[in-house]
């Protein structure tokens, strides 16, 4: 996993009420986003926000049945993640880790 993905990720998890969704997600294995909105005070709009950051970092998947949006997590990118972060605590430094894509507004050292 490279350092871009690492901070997509974390980025996606630092959000307190995305990291619940997440957890909520987790917990049920198949879960439509009615249950999501029934469990949490959110507009339809702002879990939906929420969940695509969640799609975009790689930690969940979301498919349309009929009327109903279902979500399930990626376990495999969960496990990646989780991996890579133990290298940098052992490692002290993100040296081993492959750098993400350059942007154009990224300025060197």
């Amino acid at each position: 996993m490279d350092t871009a993905q690492i901070a997509k990720i974390s980025k996606a998890l630092a959000d307190p009420t995305r990291l619940q969704i997440y957890q909520t997600i987790a917990a049920k294995p198949d879960l439509y986003c009615g249950e999501i909105l029934e469990k949490y005070d959110l507009a339809p709009g702002t879990l939906s926000h929420h969940l695509k950051t969640l799609v975009e970092a790689g930690l969940i998947e979301c498919r349309r049945e009929g009327q109903f949006i279902h979500s399930r997590v990626l376990p495999k990118s969960m496990r990646e993640y989780t991996r890579a972060l133990s290298r940098l605590t052992r490692c002290g430094k993100w040296g081993f880790l492959k750098p993400g894509p350059t942007t154009p507004n990224s300025k060197s050292g």
